[in-house]
């Protein structure tokens, strides 16, 4: 990827749209990649560090929402929506969601074209988050929601691996109980102590982590949790 030709990842699974973007998008010097689901679209984005992603929000295998929630999980690359979802409610979801433009289809090129060059011009090269963050020989693939201790991929529930992946995603520092009670089971959780404190228990077990002797996950007493940084 060279700083003249900035590379897309089209996510989308019509085949005449696909081709229609990436005739018009190689015209105007972009490289352009593609991805007919959301699962691949979401390992294009880890492996290939693209500039910009246009997302269709009718996958296949997965919401195009669910596909931006997860990207900003561990990227901050530039998004613009590509959907024949023409409703408000649909909109403010995707922008709430991290999207940062949403075109309506049918849509004309021209216009397209344009928002693309002002994207790629406000996000300047900005610095991408990490995809993959270790802890020792802990791993968190966020692209894949995958999980690795000493190269073995550890089978996680979804409730572990969101509060392994929140800690990884603040690696080093502390994260409140209320924090992790809010943003994973909901606001209205966010006195329910117990259930994170299962969830941690049950994670340490996978993890082999001795809580009196953590090699990971370290409790701060009243205030929450911190992975270690190794």
């Amino acid at each position: 990827m060279t700083s003249n030709q900035p590379t897309l990842l089209v996510i989308d699974d019509e085949a005449q749209i696909r081709k229609f973007l990436r005739i018009s998008l190689i015209a105007q010097g972009y490289k352009v990649l593609e991805a007919v689901n959301g699962s691949e679209g979401l390992a294009h984005a880890a492996l290939s560090k693209p500039d910009l992603v246009v997302l269709d929000l009718g996958l296949p295998d997965m919401d195009g929402q669910a596909v931006l929630r997860e990207l900003r999980e561990w990227s901050q690359v530039p998004v613009l929506v590509l959907s024949v979802r023409a409703s408000e409610s649909e909109k403010v979801l995707a922008l709430d969601g991290g999207a940062n433009d949403y075109v309506t289809k049918p849509f004309g090129i021209q216009e397209f074209l344009a928002r693309v060059r002002a994207l790629l011009r406000q996000a300047g090269g900005a610095e991408q988050a990490q995809a993959r963050i270790s802890s020792g020989a802990l791993s968190v693939d966020f692209a894949y929601r995958r999980v690795t201790l000493d190269g073995a991929e550890v089978s996680l529930t979804r409730k572990e691996y969101d509060v392994l992946a929140m800690l990884a995603r603040h690696l080093g520092r502390v994260v409140t109980q209320q924090q992790l009670l809010k943003d994973i089971w909901g606001p209205s959780h966010a006195e329910d102590s117990h259930y994170l404190r299962v969830v941690v228990g049950h994670l340490r077990q996978k993890l082999n982590d001795d809580p009196a002797a953590p090699r990971f996950i370290v409790t701060e007493a009243g205030v929450g949790y911190r992975l270690l940084e190794l």
